[in-house]
């Protein structure tokens, strides 16, 4: 049985491709904050939380 990763991968390496989005104005907001709180809280790099939200993301949906 195929095994699925549940951890985004290249966590500390630079960026290969950069996703831009366009969400209102509260959603951006409310992102802004949750990761600031997590930097703040975990002590964690901003990039490494972008790129496991959107690993969640992307593993929620099935894709």
């Amino acid at each position: 049985m195929e095994q699925k990763q549940t951890e985004p991968t290249g966590l500390g390496s630079d960026p290969d491709e950069t996703l831009k989005i366009r969400i209102p104005s509260d959603l951006y907001r409310a992102y802004q904050r949750c990761t600031w709180i997590l930097v703040h809280e975990t002590g964690r790099k901003p990039l490494d939380i972008m790129r496991e939200m959107v690993h969640d993301f992307l593993v929620k949906h099935g894709c």
